[in-house]
């Protein structure tokens, strides 16, 4: 059986070793546009940053061994062609056409089956400038090593990164860690737009705290040389102001590689990536294509989505090879997992945000939830911001998402494969999670907003988002802003036009809150807030609500 596979970064050397480890009679060959092979793309900001010191480590293995060519040869007996790009597919006489870069050579190479792993290139704007030096993009090795280099000889101190997404956001500290001033650039009202407001927002104070410049509803113009006649970049024009920079990223995500697909009339899905059935066959039952050049099924929503992940391509490539060597495998879809890491904060998310659940027919319920990551006595108990996404007419849980100085891809986890078996928000409330007091509080944080959601479902809590509250003081609305934390909390720092009256008291100063208008009681984590709630509404206060979150995940300036 003769199996080319085109592309040698991840999904490809994944769907090419399969293939091999059940079929050690096939003759497997991988064709590789670049130089380097099966190297971790994902790990390029930290590489930048130093935090990974030497280029080899990004395309070695557990143990050391660089996976070159003759790695591949050796240890997989696979044949791989770098340097190499595959012109077109003959789908009729089953081949493809190659050009060797080093020599401009062209020959065919005959398959029986066929593997797309072409990946994704980054989105690059007809931004006027563009073409000038020290403008870069983040999606190779040698990219990587490019913007190293410039740092280190040419003194670079001003950065600007045009996108807030996960590129953008890791770039920044990357950046930061090498000693020059960030700045990131985003057309959208905030950074990481794969979560929800409330929460970006709180990545975004974090951001700014580390010394990085967020400048959000902002659109590139230009890119301007520094000097006239100079050949570097030395400004970034916007609408409403210019920017000094010695460098620019673009890092405005990336869009499935699919000429050679469209020019061999393979199906291209609605997203414009590659249409794979579950076994990840094009329409062309002797194709097959994965990772960052295909499309998935949102597992939540059961739509098309294009979410490029490296672990997504690994499983696209075990899946493929399976298929391809006569077993009945399946790649189900995804439903967005993602984790990253911004200085001290871990952000992570799963399934779908708020917004996305509502244009999806979903009646949505959500809470926010803020409290340690383990017992609080366990030193260093460090906060968790939570907030989950359920429906209401079913009870599923149908998101979540986490950011702060704690493990938040643990609760995220759990969340994700909740969401992937349907459980409802009652069920997640009940799971049987690990505990000991170094590792979790002993009602862990993901419980803890399970059964605050099923409270808010239940009617039993009645609650407002951060959000929610800001727009009610902002219009002038009447109404008593009650915090239930203690003196000292407040003195450190409080929101304007709240009362102060602490939960230990309120029984006995019950009476100093009014009943003729709303109240919304709040405390560090809105914990102490419900309990306020159900202490008023036991005295005939009807319209009491409580501040999702609390103070922790209020998203504007406090007054000290």
């Amino acid at each position: 059986m003769r199996v080319v596979v085109i592309g040698g970064v991840a999904a490809g050397p994944k769907a090419a070793a399969k293939v091999m480890r059940l079929r050690p009679d096939a003759d497997v060959t991988v064709i590789e546009k670049g130089k380097f092979l099966s190297y971790a793309g994902c790990g390029l900001p930290y590489y930048i940053s130093g935090a990974v010191r030497e280029q080899a480590e990004l395309m070695s293995t557990a143990i050391g061994v660089v996976r070159d060519a003759e790695y591949f040869r050796s240890c997989k007996g696979i044949a791989v062609l770098n340097r190499t790009e595959a012109m077109r597919i003959d789908r009729r006489r089953g081949r493809v056409e190659v050009k060797d870069l080093s020599n401009g050579g062209t020959r065919w190479l005959e398959y029986d089956k066929l593997v797309l792993a072409t990946g994704a290139r980054p989105v690059v704007p007809p931004i006027p400038g563009k073409e000038l030096r020290n403008v870069f993009v983040v999606h190779h090795v040698e990219d990587a090593e490019a913007i190293r280099t410039a740092i280190a000889e040419t003194g670079i101190r001003k950065v600007v990164i045009v996108g807030g997404g996960l590129i953008g956001v890791e770039m920044a500290e990357a950046l930061s860690r090498r000693g020059v001033h960030v700045a990131i650039v985003e057309m959208l009202p905030q950074v990481l737009p794969m979560l929800d407001w409330e929460m970006a927002r709180q990545v975004e104070k974090h951001l700014i705290e580390k010394g990085v410049s967020v400048l959000t509803e902002s659109r590139v113009l230009a890119l301007e040389p520094g000097q006239l006649n100079d050949t570097a970049v030395g400004r970034v024009r916007m609408e409403r102001e210019t920017l000094p920079a010695d460098m620019v990223i673009l890092a405005i995500g990336v869009r499935p590689n699919i000429q050679l697909a469209e020019t061999a009339d393979l199906e291209i899905g609605p997203t414009g990536a590659i249409q794979v059935n579950a076994h990840m066959r094009t329409s062309d039952p002797d194709i097959y294509a994965v990772g960052d050049c295909v499309e998935s099924t949102n597992l939540v929503t059961g739509k098309p989505c294009f979410v490029p992940m490296g672990s997504t391509a690994n499983k696209h490539g075990r899946v493929a090879a399976m298929n391809i060597c006569g077993e009945n495998d399946t790649f189900p879809g995804v439903i967005g997992s993602t984790v990253c890491k911004v200085f001290d904060y871990t952000v992570a998310r799963t399934g779908v945000g708020e917004e996305e659940a509502r244009a999806a027919g979903f009646d949505v319920a959500t809470c926010l939830n803020s409290v340690p990551d383990k017992a609080h006595y366990y030193p260093p108990a460090k906060p968790l911001m939570l907030k989950l996404i359920a429906d209401r007419k079913t009870r599923r849980l149908l998101g979540a998402q986490a950011t702060g100085p704690s493990d938040a891809s643990k609760r995220i986890d759990v969340a994700a494969t909740a969401i992937t078996a349907g459980l409802t928000v009652d069920q997640v409330a009940k799971l049987d999670l690990a505990y000991a007091p170094p590792f979790s509080p002993a009602m862990d944080n993901l419980i803890v907003a399970a059964d605050i959601l099923r409270n808010k479902m239940d009617q039993q809590l009645r609650s407002l988002t951060p959000m929610q509250v800001k727009r009610m003081l902002e219009a002038g609305e009447d109404v008593f802003l009650l915090d239930t934390r203690s003196p000292a909390e407040y003195e450190q720092a409080h929101i304007e036009q709240s009362t102060l009256i602490p939960l230990g008291v309120l029984r006995e100063r019950a009476d100093e809150v009014p009943r003729d208008k709303p109240v919304i009681a709040f405390c560090k984590s809105s914990l102490r807030a419900y309990e306020a709630a159900r202490i008023l509404h036991g005295r005939g206060h009807a319209n009491v609500k409580v501040m999702d979150g609390g103070i922790v995940m209020w998203p504007y300036e406090l007054a000290d």
